[in-house]
């Protein structure tokens, strides 16, 4: 990691170390990755407010997410399979992000279960919850989460359905890896990664093996998804999860104003402007252009996170002073996990800190607390 000075360099490192089915699987969106790209393009569009002669000493990148005060203003996302990015992945992504003092969000399409990380860690972590038809199932997930001691839920409400994702159906993606002559020659020439995995806790979905009838005999995460997420679920079923959750609740993959709207209805304590990372409805705006709009409905009412292309510190800063409270980190931090497991997921959090108070500094603003519009020259 030594020579390491950039989220893109983790990128290039994991791209060789990480089979190929798996790697796609992080990077890939849907359809013609229209969104995706968009995601990444719109950021940097924004442009930044130089300042000069501003005394920069005594810096603070805190702020308050969910009510607790954090030394950085991001968390990491719910990434699905991250224990086969890396063995027991969801662990090394675990024990990186507290270290760090920011939050860890376990998928239900994780490889390690929620007992796994509660056990490992001894810390609280936020579980991200999909919907599914089997309504008992979910009520036992929950009290799972609860009983783990995850401080939130996040709620991904943006996938009732899957978008279609060409490379993982190019690439044959399943768990454990379906056996085509390209995924065994490709797996063959990553012998660390074989190594990992071998040795991690599981090699299936934690927290479905033995729980989800039928899912011993289910290798595809879209085979599985077809079944068994809801298209029925309505915002009368967001009521039903908070009936069962005590805990902080989080709405993830809010891009329209009225859906926001609505999501300050439902007593929900946060959103996450979100396009599931361009992985869902190809076309849709860029999670950094719906911003804007969603803070000026919605943002005196409910805390708004974001999610969607952040690659840098100064896409943190773009999110922020846009009015996101804190941001959601996905494959920036599970590139860090491909390229050297939780010392790699260590040096993309501190990569992103360094970045975001460099720019700070640069942008004339010595707090997180203080980043606002007047940062902007542009917007997306």
């Amino acid at each position: 990691m030594k020579y390491v000075t950039n989220i893109a360099d983790l990128r290039e490192i994991a791209s060789r170390r990480v089979p190929r089915a798996f790697f796609d699987y992080v990077c890939a969106g849907s359809y013609e990755q229209q969104t995706l790209h968009a995601n990444v393009e719109d950021l940097q569009r924004v442009v930044l407010r130089q300042r000069v002669l501003v005394d920069m000493t005594g810096r603070d990148l805190g702020t308050t997410i969910l009510g607790e005060e954090r030394p950085l203003p991001f968390a990491l996302a719910p990434v699905a399979m991250i224990g086969l990015v890396h063995g027991n992945g969801e662990i090394l992504a675990a024990r990186a992000a507290n270290a760090a003092g920011i939050p860890f969000t376990l998928s239900t399409m994780s490889i390690c279960s929620i007992e796994d990380i509660a056990e490992a860690t001894g810390k609280p972590f936020w579980f991200q919850l999909y919907v599914m038809r089997d309504r008992d199932f979910i009520r036992e997930l929950i009290a799972r989460a609860y009983k783990a001691d995850c401080s939130a839920l996040v709620l991904t409400v943006d996938l009732q359905m899957l978008g279609q994702r060409h490379r993982d159906v190019k690439n044959g993606l399943s768990v454990p890896p379906e056996i085509r002559m390209h995924n065994v020659l490709d797996m063959a020439t990553k012998p660390r990664w074989i190594w990992g995995v071998l040795n991690g806790r599981r090699r299936n979905f934690g927290n479905l093996a033995g729980h989800v009838k039928g899912m011993e005999n289910v290798k595809s995460l879209a085979e599985w998804t077809a079944t068994q997420f809801d298209q029925a679920l309505s915002w009368k079923d967001i009521e039903w999860v908070k009936s069962l959750w005590p805990r902080k609740l989080i709405l993830k993959g809010i891009l329209d104003v009225e859906d926001a709207r609505l999501a300050v209805g439902s007593g929900a304590d946060a959103i996450v402007v979100s396009n599931h990372g361009g992985r869902q409805l190809d076309g849709a705006a860029s999670s950094i252009s719906a911003l804007p709009h969603i803070v000026d409905a919605v943002g005196s009412q409910i805390e708004v996170m974001f999610d969607g292309g952040v690659r840098t510190g100064m896409d943190l800063v773009r999110a922020l002073s846009l009015g996101a409270r804190s941001c959601l980190i996905g494959r920036s931090f599970a590139w860090g996990l491909g390229a050297g497991g939780e010392a790699g997921v260590t040096k993309a959090i501190d990569i992103l800190r360094k970045e975001l108070d460099v720019t700070m500094a640069l942008c004339g603003v010595t707090s997180v607390r203080k980043l606002s519009r007047e940062v902007i020259v542009r917007g997306p």
